[in-house]
């Protein structure tokens, strides 16, 4: 059996009356990540004030991660929503002790 990877989880405040903006643009940025070696992605938008975001990379290791953040592509992404969003951004890094599903996690329209 395999291992099972990495999380790499980036938390991102976008600023205020931006945060539509901000997911608009960064959707399909976050997506990218499978296009660098992750098995899965998550964008994550609080209910509460809708500014707070969490994005989630499901990777094998440190590396995929590394090669989709410092690649061309989303440094071009990272310079669209410049001014859209708090800054430092630090990405922490999470070792999967058990994870599973019941059924694929399908997004949805907000209520």
């Amino acid at each position: 059996m395999s291992e099972p990877g990495i999380i790499a989880q980036l938390k991102w405040a976008a600023n205020p009356l931006r945060g539509d903006r901000f997911e608009e643009l960064w959707l399909p940025a976050a997506e990218a990540v499978l296009d660098y070696g992750a098995t899965g992605w998550a964008l994550l938008r609080a209910k509460d004030g809708l500014l707070d975001f969490t994005q989630m990379a499901f990777v094998p290791s440190q590396a995929e991660w590394d090669s989709y953040w410092y690649s061309e592509e989303i440094a071009d992404a990272r310079a669209n929503v410049s001014g859209l969003h708090h800054v430092p951004l630090l990405p922490t890094f999470h070792q999967i002790s058990g994870i599973g599903s019941l059924s694929p996690v399908h997004s949805s329209s907000p209520e």
